[in-house]
């Protein structure tokens, strides 16, 4: 994929004979495409769905557009909604994303002149994705920055001490206030939005680009306690940083790739977006039949806990976190049932012919593997599943993080059911 976000192919788009031959016969370096069929359990053969694996993308941190730069937990690469988008859309239809999160699938559809749709039932997606779809200048950034009183603080929450050294929050603290401010006033600007988002990005990590002492990565905030422990544990406490310095470096960084053609094309893609706050399953403001293509990941059953990861971030931008109905299922037979209940919304907003790309995984230890959970609750919605694409990686820094092998553990290999909606 080209740093502009437009596709470069290693082989033609799909004939008329459809995508699934097209995978059949791609070859990665000299590997060809595996071919297998997955049979559901407790259906007859003729339920079987065809699978296809080969490394048909890859996950380079560093191989997308600079502006998916942002941390954000169980979230797939650039490279996974590019495939599909520039498989089975055209410039100027609608590419959806029913769980947002950090807008990977909505900021690649701007990028390639897609129409972007959204959905989150947490605030903080929208707050995460918006700012990127219609880009300012750094200029513009710059400029807000020195307009912003960093001394004006107000009272200092002291239980976030154990992250920020006391300058550090209280140059945060300004900012959270004049954000607040503004958006109580209805002045917030688009420098104004993007500013903060950064700062969202910003608040924890483990390096000096973030406004914490050392911490776990940036996708997610540990407890107060838990922060003291490590503090503890390294003998170490919060460096003073230049919270204005941080974010004009993330922003230079985040608009790297980001030229005037690009910030045209994507205010073009973006004049009719459509980001969603609420359920996935309810989504009444999405047209029927104005989906080309989905393309999404649903949170896997309870492996990550959102709400947990995400709190410091839900201060910041003034959300209760507690409020937020974020969906943590335990249960198999009622993470189907979710699946079924977002898929049946889905197939309403899709077009005839359109297609939904739905990613799943792996979940303990490998022992339940979701497309089969997947497949008959699509079936029931009225999709019909075309093709399991298995992404085997040869490797990916996620496997490396966690100590284990190449595709072990659902670190390296993307599972994804395409479905199709005939009529």
């Amino acid at each position: 994929m080209r740093r502009d976000g437009a596709a470069t192919l290693p082989f033609d788009p799909p004939s008329e004979a459809g995508i699934e031959e097209e995978l059949s016969g791609f070859e990665w370096h000299g590997v060809p495409t595996e071919r297998g069929t997955l049979s559901m359990p407790g259906q007859a053969d003729e339920a079987a769905v065809p699978t296809l694996s080969n490394e048909f993308w890859t996950a380079k941190q560093r191989a997308a557009h600079s502006l998916h730069e942002v941390s954000y937990r169980a979230c797939f690469k650039p490279q996974l909604p590019e495939f599909f988008i520039s498989r089975l859309t055209v410039p100027g239809e609608v590419v959806y994303d029913p769980f947002m999160r950090r807008g990977t699938t909505v900021i690649q559809a701007a990028l390639m002149g897609r129409i972007p749709y959204g959905c989150d039932i947490n605030p903080l997606s929208t707050a995460l994705c918006e700012p990127r779809l219609t880009p300012p200048s750094i200029l513009d950034v710059e400029r807000t920055l020195g307009d912003i009183d960093f001394g004006d603080a107000g009272e200092l929450p002291e239980e976030l001490l154990v992250f920020y050294h006391s300058d550090t929050l209280r140059q945060i603290c300004a900012l959270r206030k004049y954000l607040a401010s503004r958006e109580e006033a209805g002045r917030l600007t688009a420098a104004d939005i993007w500013i903060r988002m950064v700062a969202l990005n910003r608040l924890t990590g483990h390096s000096p680009g973030f406004f914490s002492v050392y911490t776990l990565p940036p996708n997610q905030a540990v407890s107060v306690k838990s922060q003291a422990k490590i503090n503890a544990r390294l003998g170490q406490a919060p460096p003073v940083r230049d919270v204005r310095r941080i974010i004009r470096a993330k922003s230079r960084a985040l608009l790297r790739d980001v030229t005037q053609g690009t910030r045209k094309a994507m205010t073009r893609a973006s004049s009719r977006r459509r980001l969603v706050v609420g359920r996935s399953s309810e989504t009444p403001s999405i047209e029927s039949g104005s989906v080309a293509l989905a393309v999404t990941s649903p949170p896997f059953l309870d492996v990550v806990n959102y709400q947990a990861d995400n709190w410091l971030r839900c201060w910041f931008r003034g959300i209760d976190a507690s409020a937020v109905p974020i969906t943590q299922i335990k249960r198999p037979e009622d993470w189907q049932d979710f699946v079924l209940r977002t898929l049946t919304e889905v197939r309403r907003t899709l077009r005839r012919g359109g297609h939904v790309a739905f990613e799943v995984g792996e979940v303990r230890g490998g022992a339940l593997r979701l497309e089969e959970l997947v497949i008959p609750a699509g079936r029931e919605a009225g999709l019909r599943p075309i093709v399991v694409v298995y992404n085997a990686q040869r490797f990916t820094k996620t496997a490396n993080c966690w100590g284990v092998t190449n595709n072990s553990k659902g670190t390296n290999t993307n599972r994804i059911v395409l479905f199709r909606k005939d009529d």
